[in-house]
């Protein structure tokens, strides 16, 4: 069953259907279907389906080992419920159909698997799971980037408001005379939540067009492929309500307060509505600040917890180590391949794996040691599979023991790492007498902890087993004293003429170890521009708030000029409130976003330690950018002729 994709690759613009394609190169299989390639945002893509059953006769690791091996997990079964059958029933019904097939009872006395079925609309935002508990997934940073962004879209509405209010007597006289006319107070309050609806939608309005300039960009941040809706009418329905809230919500502070003014004061001139206003604005200035703060630290402990992962040792050397798919044409030829490789001098060392150096994609239970109980023959061990060289290759230093080696009979012998060890609790594990599904096994060496799964967790016992046939890669370490390219371009001829019916395709060890960093990373990115916005949008509240507080007091700092005040005076009279409220921000701040990111780190088995340098450096930030934003107005207010603002008096 091929995608119409790959249908066009095969076969142009000519009717698949009955067409034969040939798989690896050695069976025919008849194309009966046609389906549509899954979007690029899909958990699910593939090129072709085939049924499970030819791959029996294909591959005899399949045959061998795994086809009846209840303990084996390498594969996923897909079922489609009845219309009228719920979750909760099926997954009872079918929680034991593991259990059924164990028929030790020891075992069976500590042994209790569980199949459950997980909703296809859960797999993408929901695929974090422990112990068979569904914990999450990526809808933690869909909840995270929510908030944020209604966390900038909150501060831009106390911009509004501390703004609009600063501003009242510029008003107050409009409001005056409106109500000595007879305009009554919800009048007034429509009038002016009408004005913050109207400046929200000319804001939507640019924000759209921002959104249209920047999403191409935000596209290849993300690594997806996203466009704006506006065709569906749910798109519009919902920008227009937020739109509308958002105005509501902004405008709602200024209208209630502005329209409480008494005309009989107003028009006397006896309003101080700037002064005994500050209060409550004062009040707002520090929640907006708080939250940047909150911003920035969290921005500066995710890229702490990447750098922490990145700097953790792996174990192993990736650098110089490439990986090619393994076909029944390389199998056929594989001393050869390695031989002629070995040859041109850009190799240094070749292995055969059943997973690439950046991946571990089997596990496997059944394992028993000297003292282990029947319980233990559950815990499950990563497996990779292999045969020579494969230490030597990934540049692993052995701890004790030796690698697998063509001058012993090693098919029983098995490699740990320091997981492994510990896990059986072995003293001096070498020579030690094992059981694999009561096949026995010899520990024959023991090797460090090597990272080939998530840089933030545990690292998994590790079983390192012989065999010929279990094989998905080779794994080529190619010479350090030559350069990738020339190393690549000396590689490749060999393989394309041993194994002509398939592309040469490789991998890089440390590109692929690389993309375990990708989420992290961009979660970091966008954190950090989401901070730089809200912090942007802070200071010009702050900008504003300062040229108004200039303005209220120009007369009173013209008094003290003439009476010998310095502009380095002035200067600090008029930036000390702006600092001490910065510095209540941060003094709030500090907690919550401790609070915060140590409940994000919890999620991550090796984390970073969130240090006081953290709060030490974002606090000297926070004063900087804020003497930065006021100190423009406070310097130009303290250097203005006092003759011009005493002028009038």
């Amino acid at each position: 069953m091929l995608t119409n994709e790959t249908a066009k690759i095969l076969f142009g613009n000519e009717n698949p259907i009955g067409k034969l394609v040939k798989m690896d190169n050695q069976t025919n299989l008849k194309v009966t279907a046609v389906v549509e390639k899954q979007p690029k945002n899909s958990s699910l893509t593939f090129d072709y389906l085939m049924p499970f059953q030819l791959q029996e006769p294909l591959y005899s690791w399949i045959r061998q080992f795994h086809k009846t091996n209840w303990g084996n997990n390498s594969w996923q079964v897909y079922i489609q419920l009845n219309g009228n059958a719920s979750f909760a029933s099926v997954d009872n019904r079918i929680k034991n159909v593991v259990i059924s097939h164990f028929t030790d009872e020891n075992t069976l006395k500590h042994i209790k698997p569980e199949v459950f079925i997980h909703p296809m609309a859960k797999w993408r935002l929901y695929s974090d799971f422990e112990n068979g508990k569904n914990t999450g997934g990526f809808i933690k940073y869909v909840r995270m980037f929510g908030i944020l962004g209604l966390v900038v879209l909150v501060i831009a509405c106390i911009n509004f408001m501390n703004l609009s209010t600063a501003r009242s007597e510029k008003r107050a006289k409009e409001v005056g005379v409106r109500k000595a006319v007879g305009s009554e107070r919800k009048q007034l309050i429509s009038q002016f939540l009408n004005e913050s609806i109207l400046i929200a939608a000319l804001s939507f309005v640019l924000a759209l067009g921002i959104v249209l300039l920047a999403l191409p960009y935000f596209n290849k941040l993300t690594d997806k492929d996203m466009s704006l809706q506006i065709s569906n009418p749910w798109f519009w329905v919902i920008m227009i309500a937020f739109t509308i809230i958002t105005g509501l919500l902004a405008g709602s502070y200024p209208a209630f307060y502005l329209s409480s003014f008494n005309p009989v004061s107003v028009l006397k001139g006896n309003l101080k509505a700037g002064r005994s206003s500050s209060l409550p604005r004062k009040i707002l200035v520090v929640l907006q600040f708080a939250s940047s703060v909150v911003l920035m630290i969290g921005t500066i402990v995710i890229n702490q917890q990447i750098q922490f992962g990145k700097n953790r040792p792996i174990g192993f050397n990736n650098k110089g180590l490439i990986s090619v798919y393994w076909s029944d044409d390389i199998a056929k030829n594989f001393d050869a391949i390695r031989q002629e490789l070995l040859n041109t001098g850009a190799v240094v060392s070749i292995c055969k794996s059943n997973s690439p150096p950046s991946d571990i994609y089997s596990s496997n239970n059944g394992w028993e040691w000297k003292g282990s109980q029947p319980v233990d023959k559950s815990a499950v061990f990563c497996t990779i599979a292999t045969s020579y060289d494969f230490i030597k290759t990934l540049g692993i230093k052995m701890l004790a023991g030796r690698d697998f080696s063509r001058d012993f009979a090693d098919s029983n012998g098995v490699i740990l790492n320091e997981a492994a060890v510990k896990r059986m609790q072995l003293q001096n594990p070498v020579g030690t007498m094992l059981k694999w599904n009561d096949k026995p096994m010899t520990v024959i060496g023991v090797i460090p902890d090597i990272q080939m799964e998530s840089p933030y967790r545990a690292i998994s016992p590790l079983t390192i087993i012989y065999s010929k046939d279990w094989v998905g890669y080779v794994d080529i370490r190619t010479n350090p004293n030559m350069s990738t390219s020339k190393a690549i371009a000396l590689i490749k001829p060999i393989f394309d003429r041993y194994n002509p019916s398939f592309p040469f395709e490789y991998k890089f060890a440390d590109d692929e170890y690389a993309k375990k960093f990708n989420y992290e990373e961009l979660v970091g990115n966008l954190a950090g521009i989401i901070a730089v916005l809200a912090i942007f949008i802070s200071s010009l509240g702050l900008f504003g708030l300062a040229s108004f507080t200039a303005e209220q007091r120009v007369k009173e700092i013209g008094v003290r000029k003439v009476l010998g005040a310095s502009v380095l005076n002035l200067w600090k009279l008029l930036s000390k409130d702006f600092v001490i409220l910065v510095l209540i921000s941060c003094v709030i701040a500090i907690p919550v976003a401790g609070y915060c990111m140590n409940q994000w780190l919890k999620t991550y088995q090796f984390k970073t330690t969130i240090g006081l340098g953290v709060f030490v450096l974002v606090v000297a930030v926070s004063m900087a950018i804020t003497l930065i934003t006021v100190s423009f107005q406070a310097i130009k207010a303290a250097m203005a002729n006092p003759v011009k603002s005493l002028r009038t008096e």
